[in-house]
This record gives C-alpha cells, sequence and structure tokens, in this order.
C-alpha cells in the first residue's frame, strides 16, 4: 500500500477540507467527482464547475463521471429504499463507491477518502450505514473519513502508519462550525453548496419524480431534466402540462421540447411557453390553453387568442384563464 489516493470531491466543503488535510500529510491525491441531474447546484454554478475549480487550487488531478441511465435504474427500485423523500441514500453511495472502486483500481491508487462526517446526514451518515457502505463496495477499511476519522474504526491506512491518525479530526453531527472554523484556518472562503445538496431530498422535487415514474415506465433523462422547469399538472392519466415561470424557463422548455410535444402560447400578451406532454384531445388541448392564458399577462375574465402548435400545425383559438381552485387539483 502505497501514499497514493482518490478523494471523493463535490466541490463543497467537506470535500476540500478532507482533501486539505490529506495533502498534508504527504499524501498524492487524484480527486473524482460525480455528475447527476439530481444535483441542487446543477445550474449556472454547478458542482461539477466547482469541483474542477477546488481541484485547480489544490493543485490535484480531477476524473469526472457521469452517472447515467444506471443511476436512474437505481433511482427507481433502490435496495435499501428511499429516506424522508425520494432520496436513495443508502443505493446511491454504494453505486458510487463501486465506481470508485473501479477507477482507484485502474489508476492504482491505494485507499479512498471523503468528506463524510459520523452523523451529518440520517440515511447514510451513521455508523452501521458507513459499513453497509463499505462492505457492498467491496471496500472495506479502505474508506477514510479524516473529517471524522477519530471517532470512527481506523481504516487500513492508518494502521500500517501511511495516515497519522492523531492528525485526523473528531468532528460528528450536523453542525458546520467546525468545518468553517478549519476552512478559516486554510484561507477557505470562496466555497459554494458548504453541506451539498441533492434533489431528491427537496419534497416538491420528489413529488414531481414519484408522478413521472408512476406515469411513464421508462423515462430519459431529458424528462427529468423537466422536472427542475416549470410549474407541473397532471391534467389527465396520460397528460402532463407544464407552465414556464420566466424567460429563462421558456427558453429551456422551448430547447427541451420533442416534435411529439405541443407547444402554446398567448399572442397578444407577455406569455409562459406551455408545453403539453401525452395523449392530446379536445378537452385537453381546451385544459391547457386555459392554463396558459392563467399565467400570462391577459386578462382573465375575457376570451383570449391563444397559440396552438400541435404536429407542427398552428392554430389559434379563444379562451379564458381557469380558476385557480380548479388548478389545485391538478398542480403536481
Amino acid at each position: 500500500m502505497d501514499k497514493k489516493a482518490i478523494a471523493l470531491l463535490s466541490g463543497g466543503l467537506d470535500s476540500t477540507l478532507t482533501i486539505r488535510l490529506l495533502l498534508d500529510q504527504g499524501i498524492e491525491i487524484v480527486a473524482l467527482n460525480f455528475t447527476s441531474p439530481f444535483c441542487q447546484c446543477n445550474r449556472k454554478n454547478s458542482c461539477q464547475l466547482e469541483s474542477k475549480k477546488v481541484a485547480e487550487k489544490l493543485d490535484v488531478k480531477l476524473k469526472v463521471i457521469g452517472l447515467g441511465k444506471e443511476y436512474l435504474e437505481m433511482v427507481k427500485s433502490p435496495k435499501y429504499g428511499y429516506g424522508k423523500n425520494m432520496n436513495p441514500c443508502i443505493d446511491c453511495r454504494i453505486l458510487m463507491f463501486k465506481k470508485a472502486k473501479s477507477y482507484m483500481e485502474e489508476i492504482k491508487a491505494s485507499f479512498m477518502i471523503t468528506g463524510e462526517v459520523l452523523g451529518q446526514r440520517p440515511m447514510s451518515q451513521h455508523r452501521k450505514a458507513m459499513e453497509l457502505i463499505e462492505k457492498e463496495a467491496g471496500l472495506e477499511g479502505l474508506i477514510l473519513r479524516p473529517l471524522s476519522a477519530q471517532v470512527l474504526n481506523p481504516t487500513l491506512p492508518e494502521k500500517i502508519g501511511i495516515i497519522n491518525r492523531d492528525k485526523l479530526l473528531n468532528i460528528r453531527g450536523r453542525s458546520r462550525r467546525p468545518q468553517i472554523k478549519l476552512a478559516l484556518h486554510y484561507k477557505i472562503n470562496d466555497y459554494l453548496c458548504p453541506a451539498g445538496g441533492c434533489l431528491l431530498t427537496d419534497p416538491i422535487f420528489a413529488k414531481k419524480l414519484r408522478d413521472l415514474l408512476n406515469h411513464l415506465k421508462n423515462p430519459l433523462w431529458r424528462d427529468i431534466k423537466l422536472l427542475k422547469i416549470g410549474r407541473h399538472f397532471r391534467v389527465s392519466n396520460l397528460t402532463k402540462v407544464i407552465v414556464g415561470r420566466n424567460k429563462d424557463e421558456n427558453e429551456q422548455l422551448l430547447k427541451l421540447a420533442k416534435k411529439e410535444d405541443s407547444i402554446l402560447k398567448v399572442t397578444d400578451y407577455t406569455t409562459p411557453v406551455v408545453i403539453i406532454q401525452g395523449r392530446l384531445n379536445e378537452e385537453v388541448i381546451q385544459l391547457a390553453s386555459k392554463i396558459t392564458v392563467r399565467y400570462s399577462d391577459a386578462p382573465k375574465e375575457i376570451p383570449v387568442t391563444v397559440l396552438c402548435q400541435i404536429d407542427r400545425d398552428e392554430s389559434l383559438r379563444k379562451e379564458i384563464a381557469i380558476e385557480e381552485s380548479q388548478l389545485e387539483n391538478m398542480r403536481i
């Protein structure tokens, strides 16, 4: 066993501090970042960009791995179940650790480090869950958690003297104060998403995802991306309406729309882009048109013109806004 390790790097504070601590002990670090459409930071300042920035500042190599179809299948049916919402935290860690192990073997690293803190997250960061994840991933004794090392069992690199355990920490629980104090010591002051963030833990996003999986057997990543955008309404068992909330979302909806999706807009007023996904009939088109008027700047009490693009054919129709009380029964 030599002094080469891979480090899971999210770009957040905990993983940044973890690498910094091990660099102080002369460990050669190769950082590994996993990308997922479920990251809350995956917008203008994505976790991937943050991990690259951190890797450059710490002067460590970075490998980025995208979690693809295998990850989505795991989310649909996790062996160890969900947390409070749609977060399969234990299965997620097992999958990532297995992929990390393969990369570790590929570059001939000896062990792995993570920024996990004992007791910080209720589902995956308690002692039994950590032990289970290590066993399932085939990494027993090879996952070092420097921030909590002194309150966990010694790992193999500690036992054989590659790592000085006395220079590791004993942080536990959900308080961020010890990490923030350490960040000040290292003059780390521009970190984003300090505690990380997964959309699967968000109750609103989880509700949208649950609805999607209940109505679509094999969703694509494009369908997942759409869950982050706009207001969603289940207008029938086979049909969903998505309403853009601002100019940026309107543009994203147009980019993500497939040729079989219908697109609606109000013609003479500021309007959202509205997409109909699924089976169409006159009742659905009328309902979607009324929803379009509701979220436009058009008057709500009189009929206004809605432009409907269906099967690439355009038509105009007059509708009044749907009542707010009717919307609540369809809102996802």
